[in-house]
């Protein structure tokens, strides 16, 4: 398509789940609760971070950091998703594809580095914990959020800038509920040479070496907890990072679950299917995940809904 042309065109057609009428409501029904859930929870996990002095420590720093990220993770698809279903009406601008995009991998990319950070974190208070204080220090905890959300706005920029660029067919219907960029690369008339290169470089930095780093600080922190010789001991050290191991393994299970479910099948509904885990089951369990393992965040918490609801 030519270039002149695209503007009569830029509407793309969102797919979505499905056609049947009669599984519109109660996919409306599903997909809002879902996101009334993990915005609520995440609120609550924000709201019991800062109300609470005794939570004013790096780990939760860090996890109120995330739940904010989560929280744009989801808003960046879902609301689209039941605007669309509401309304019957599956079109997005060429604006606001590009848009849509954008956001999921600036706060995809800020969870991989709060991840990645809070594996640090918990790395340092077990294998080094009389160090622990003078090293995560407020200025630090502060740089390292600062810079994980500059690289994540940064690192997302080439991804979408890359897109505009490319011209695209008449058949732009996306076989999904929100414009996912390996979707929105196979409908375009030009070479995506340029495009794939900027993808897999963008992959390696921010997803890889985070990944990478995970897994060092955890091999790391389970070697010392195997030197620890009552079980006790043990337990006590593995309680303080099962929590983010669990959201650890949630969030990368899904995320490969997508990617090797794409890979080993042509099938669109699969990837679709995929998606669905990892854009808001993560995200909508990770505060129960936190709260449920967690005797403060379950204290904190309760004296919160106590305030906002209060009962006879």
């Amino acid at each position: 398509m030519e270039r002149e042309n695209q503007t009569e065109a830029d509407n793309f057609v969102l797919l979505g789940f499905t056609d049947d009428p009669d599984l519109q409501s109660l996919l409306f029904g599903l997909l809002l609760a879902m996101y009334l859930v993990t915005v609520l929870g995440n609120l609550l996990i924000i709201l019991a971070v800062i109300s609470d002095s005794h939570l004013h420590t790096p780990m939760y720093f860090f996890l109120s950091n995330l739940s904010l990220a989560d929280i744009g993770f989801t808003s960046t698809t879902i609301p689209k998703a039941l605007r669309n279903i509401h309304t019957h009406r599956k079109g997005i601008t060429f604006a606001g594809c590009i848009s849509q995009i954008y956001f999921f991998v600036l706060f995809g990319c800020q969870d991989n580095l709060l991840l990645t950070v809070m594996a640090y974190d918990r790395f340092l208070a077990i294998c080094h914990p009389l160090h622990y204080m003078a090293i995560m220090n407020l200025r630090l905890c502060l740089l390292m959020a600062l810079g994980s959300w500059l690289v994540s706005v940064l690192g997302s920029l080439p991804e979408t800038l890359t897109i505009l660029r490319l011209s695209f067919c008449t058949n732009v219907k996306i076989p999904h509920f929100f414009c996912d960029l390996p979707e929105v690369l196979k409908l375009t008339c030009s070479d995506t040479l340029v495009n794939n290169i900027v993808v897999y470089t963008v992959t390696i930095i921010l997803a890889v070496f985070p990944l990478s780093g995970i897994l060092l600080s955890y091999s790391q922190i389970f070697s010392s907890i195997l030197r620890i010789s009552s079980a006790e001991g043990k337990y006590k050290a593995f309680s303080t990072c099962g929590s983010h191991l669990l959201v650890v393994f949630l969030f990368y299970g899904t995320g490969l679950g997508v990617y090797l479910s794409s890979a080993a099948t042509p099938s669109s509904r699969m990837s679709l299917m995929a998606s669905v885990l990892y854009t808001m089951l993560t995200p909508m369990l990770n505060p129960f995940i936190y709260s449920l393992r967690n005797r403060d965040i379950k204290v904190v918490l309760g004296r919160v809904l106590r305030k906002m609801v209060p009962l006879n």
